[in-house]
């Protein structure tokens, strides 16, 4: 490639917003964005409200209620949501963390619960996709992410 090519290449890069910045966009922005998903789904589900849980995922989603079983569609979701709002359980939420990679986010917290012998904590993944409209959604939840760190190896 000649000198004048690379250089109109790099020109049009810059110009028309096709860098790398330009596609993630502010990357602060993104992880406020993500962060709300994730408020927004917490808070609706702590509420009971299962439209407003439901909302913040793709459809198609699937989240993994519980290890090695993972629900999708809509109905089969709204089942299992439902099912955990009815068994009373209350999260607390820790700390978030948030990679961004253009269109695609990794969401990564720890929570905790009560359980019939005493607290239960685990490690959320969630992987987010944005929507045409700049929000995001979840596409894969898995709120025992670490479950496989107490696996038996194969």
């Amino acid at each position: 490639m000649n000198k004048r090519i690379a250089t109109a290449l790099v020109l049009f890069l810059i110009f028309t917003g096709s860098g790398s910045q330009a596609q993630t966009g502010d990357v602060s922005m993104d992880k406020d964005a993500i962060l709300k998903t994730i408020e927004t789904m917490t808070g609706n589900f702590a509420a009971g409200n299962i439209d407003g849980v439901m909302a913040t995922y793709e459809s198609g989603a699937v989240v993994v209620g519980q290890p090695g079983q993972p629900v999708s569609g809509n109905e089969a979701l709204r089942a299992m949501f439902r099912q955990f709002v009815e068994q009373g359980v209350a999260f607390t939420y820790g700390a978030h963390e948030i990679v961004v990679s253009g269109d695609v986010a990794l969401h990564l917290m720890k929570w905790t619960a009560p359980g019939p012998d005493g607290d239960m904590s685990a490690l959320s993944v969630a992987v987010l996709r944005r929507q045409l409209d700049g929000t995001w959604k979840m596409v894969i939840d898995h709120p025992s992410g670490d479950a496989v760190m107490h696996a038996p190896a194969n």
